[in-house]
C-alpha cells in the first residue's frame, strides 16, 4: 500500500511537469517576436522555465510524501513508516531538490548567460563571417565569468562559518539542533541558495509586487470594446477616405506656380499624419485576426474570443485570491514579527502558527486528501508565475532608470527572453521562499500531520488517542514531547529554507522584512490601478502598433459583447462610415 501510494504521487509530479513543459512552450511561443525567433533560444526557454516551475510544484509533492507516514486523524505514524523507511523518503526528497536546486543556478549563471552571448554572435556571423566554432568560443570567453561567479558563490559558502548557539536561545530542542549540524557540502549549497534566493527577493519585490495586483486588473479591464472585424473595416473605410482627400487636395493646387495654399498644406500634412496612425491600426487589427500568421495562431485567437466574457469574472475571481494571500501573508508576518521564538538571531523562525491564516488552514484542510492541495498550489504557484511575468512587463528589464528590454506577447526579443528567464528563476527561488515561510508555513512544514499528547499506558510505550481525539494536536516546530519527536517529520522545503535562516539569520531577516515592503508595494499599485488606467508610451505606440486605437474607437461598454461575437465569426454587421478622423 505505501509502495502504491509513493508511486501515485510520483506520477501526479511527473504529469504536473509535462503539462508545465507545455504552459512553458506556449508561453515562450507567446511571447517571441515571430520574425526573430531562434530555435537555441526557445529550447533553453522552455527548460529554464520547465525547471524552475517543476522546482516550485515539488513543494506539495514534499508533503504529501512525508504525511503519508502518518494518520492526521489517529496523531500516530503507520505500521508501514518505520524510521528507515522515512529516511528513505527524505532522503529520495533530498536528492531532487538538490538536484533541482543546482540545476536551476546553472541555469541561471551558466547556460542561460551562455545562449544569450552565443546568439549575440550568431548575430555578427553574416558580417564578420565567425565560423560555429568561433561562436561558441567567444560565447563561452564571456561566459567564464558566470563560471568564475559560481565557483567563488561554493568557495564562499565552504568556508564562511556559520552562526553559532548562544546562551539563553531557544535552539535547544531537535528541530533546531538538525538544523545548525550540517557538512561543509551542504553549508556551500545552503550559502549560495542563500544568496540567490536574497538577490531574487529584490527582484520578487520589484517586480512579482505590482505584477501581483496588476495581473487580475489586466484581465478584468482587458475585453475590448470593438471587434478586430469592426475595427479593420472601418479602418479601411478611413483609409480610403484619408487617401482621397489626400488626391483631392493635390489635384486643386496642381499647376500652382506658387506651389500649395497654406490653408492646404496644413491640412495635406494632418491628413499624412493620420494616414500613418491609420496604417499602424490597420496592422493591428490584421494581427488581431491572426493574417498572415499559422493556423493555430488563427485557432488561438478565435478561442480568446470564445472566452473573452469571461476574463472579467476570471479577473474578479483572482483579485479575491489576490487580497485573500495578501491578507494571509499580512498576518504571518505580524504573527512572526511579535511571536518568533529568536527573532531575527535565526530568521525569523515561527514555532507555531498563533494568527489564524486562510491560506495556510485551506492547504492544512485539503492536504487530508490528495491531490487536491496539489491542483491548489500549482494554481498559486502558477498565479505568481504570471503575476511576475505581468510585472516584468510593466516595469521593464532596467539598469537604475535605464530601460534595456521590455517583455511583451509577440514583441519579446530573444535578448530579452534569456534576460526575462535569469529574472523569473530568481523571482522563483523567492516564491518558493514565500511560500514556505509566509503564505502557509503550517502547510509547507507538517502539512496536516498530527500527534498524540496522551500518556502512554505503559511506560515508553505509544499514546492512544482513539478515545481521546481532542488530545491530537498538529505537529510543530516547537513540540518537543516523545511522541511529537516520533511521530511529525518535517518536509524537506521547510528544513532546508530554515536551515538557510538559522545558519546565516541575516539573508532569513533580510527576505522576511521584504514581504512588507511586497505587500506595500500590492497595495499602492492595486489602489492606484483601481481608480487610473495606466497610459501606454507613444514610441511604444509607433513602433509596435500597439493599443493604436484612438479614444474616438473605444465605444462603450455595452457593445463588448457584439465584439466577442463578431471575432467569433470573423464577419462584422454595419460598419458605420463615420468612424473617419478629423483633421488635427
Amino acid at each position: 500500500m505505501a509502495v502504491i501510494q509513493t508511486t501515485l504521487i510520483w506520477i501526479a509530479y511527473a504529469v504536473a511537469v509535462a503539462v508545465l513543459a507545455l504552459v512553458a512552450s506556449i508561453f515562450v511561443f507567446t511571447y517571441q517576436k515571430s520574425g526573430d525567433r531562434s530555435a537555441l533560444v526557445s529550447i533553453i526557454s522552455v527548460i529554464t522555465l520547465t525547471s524552475l516551475l517543476a522546482t516550485a510544484l515539488l513543494l506539495p509533492v514534499d508533503i504529501a510524501l512525508v504525511s503519508s507516514t502518518s494518520s492526521s486523524r489517529l496523531g500516530r505514524k503507520k505500521d508501514w513508516a518505520t524510521p528507515e523507511k522515512v529516511h528513505d523518503i527524505v532522503h529520495t526528497l533530498k536528492i531532487v531538490y538538490y538536484t533541482l536546486y543546482s540545476w536551476d543556478a546553472l541555469l541561471c549563471l551558466i547556460v542561460v548567460p551562455f545562449t544569450y552571448f552565443f546568439y549575440e554572435e550568431q548575430e555578427d556571423v553574416e558580417d564578420e563571417g565567425h565560423t560555429f566554432g568561433q561562436m561558441v568560443w567567444g560565447a563561452l570567453k564571456y561566459t567564464l565569468s558566470f563560471i568564475a561567479l559560481v565557483v567563488i558563490l561554493f568557495l564562499i559558502g565552504f568556508f564562511v562559518p556559520v552562526r553559532a548557539q548562544q546562551a539563553g536561545e531557544h535552539l535547544d530542542l531537535d528541530y533546531f539542533k538538525k538544523l545548525l549540524s550540517e557538512n561543509h557540502g551542504e553549508r556551500a549549497l545552503t550559502f549560495s541558495i542563500g544568496l540567490l534566493t536574497t538577490i531574487g527577493t529584490l527582484l520578487y519585490v520589484l517586480y512579482a509586487g505590482p505584477g501581483f495586483a496588476l495581473f487580475p486588473i489586466s484581465l478584468i479591464k482587458s475585453a475590448p470594446a470593438i471587434s478586430a472585424p469592426s475595427l479593420a473595416a472601418s479602418t479601411a473605410n478611413a483609409l480610403e477616405g484619408n487617401r482621397e482627400r489626400q488626391r483631392q487636395l493635390e489635384a486643386r493646387n496642381m499647376g500652382r506656380e506658387d506651389g500649395m495654399e497654406p490653408k492646404d498644406r496644413r491640412e495635406l500634412d494632418a491628413l499624412l499624419r493620420e494616414e500613418r496612425t491609420l496604417v499602424r491600426r490597420e496592422r493591428l487589427a490584421s494581427e488581431a485576426q491572426g493574417d498572415g500568421q499559422g493556423w493555430l495562431i488563427k485557432s488561438w485567437t478565435k478561442t480568446q474570443a470564445v472566452f473573452r466574457p469571461l476574463k472579467l469574472l476570471g479577473g474578479i475571481l483572482l483579485l479575491v485570491v489576490a487580497l485573500v494571500i495578501w491578507v494571509s501573508m499580512l498576518l504571518t508576518g505580524i504573527d512572526k514579527a511579535k511571536n518568533s521564538i529568536c527573532k531575527a538571531k535565526c530568521g525569523y523562525i515561527l514555532g507555531h502558527v498563533n494568527i489564524f491564516n486562510p491560506i495556510n488552514w485551506l492547504f492544512v484542510l485539503s492536504a487530508k486528501v490528495f491531490p487536491v492541495d496539489y491542483v491548489l498550489v500549482t494554481l498559486l504557484v502558477l498565479f505568481f508565475f504570471f503575476g511576475s511575468v505581468v510585472g516584468i512587463g510593466a516595469v521593464g528589464i532596467r539598469f537604475l532608470w535605464l530601460r534595456l528590454f521590455q517583455i511583451r506577447k509577440g514583441h519579446t526579443s530573444p535578448q530579452a527572453m534569456l534576460m526575462a528567464l535569469v529574472l523569473l528563476v530568481l523571482i522563483s527561488l523567492a516564491i518558493n521562499f514565500a511560500l514556505v515561510t509566509v503564505v502557509a508555513p503550517q502547510y509547507a512544514h507538517f502539512g496536516p500531520q498530527t500527534f498524540c499528547t496522551h500518556a502512554p499506558r505503559q511506560p515508553g510505550g505509544e499514546p492512544d488517542c482513539r478515545n481521546h481525539t481532542e488530545l491530537i494536536q498538529p505537529c510543530s516546530e516547537v513540540a518537543d514531547s516523545h511522541s511529537a519527536a516520533h511521530v511529525c517529520t518535517p518536509s524537506f522545503a521547510s528544513t532546508f529554507l530554515d536551515r538557510v535562516n538559522i545558519n546565516y539569520p541575516y539573508f532569513g531577516a533580510f527576505n522576511f522584512w521584504a514581504q512588507f515592503v511586497f505587500l506595500a508595494l500590492f497595495l499602492i499599485v492595486f489602489v492606484t490601478s483601481l481608480v487610473r488606467t495606466p497610459k501606454l508610451d507613444e514610441d511604444q505606440l509607433d513602433a509596435d502598433a500597439e493599443e493604436a486605437e484612438e479614444e474616438g474607437l473605444l465605444a462603450s461598454t455595452g457593445r463588448r459583447f457584439g465584439a466577442t461575437w463578431q471575432d467569433i465569426t470573423g464577419m462584422l454587421g454595419h460598419v458605420h462610415s463615420s468612424v473617419y478622423l478629423a483633421p488635427d
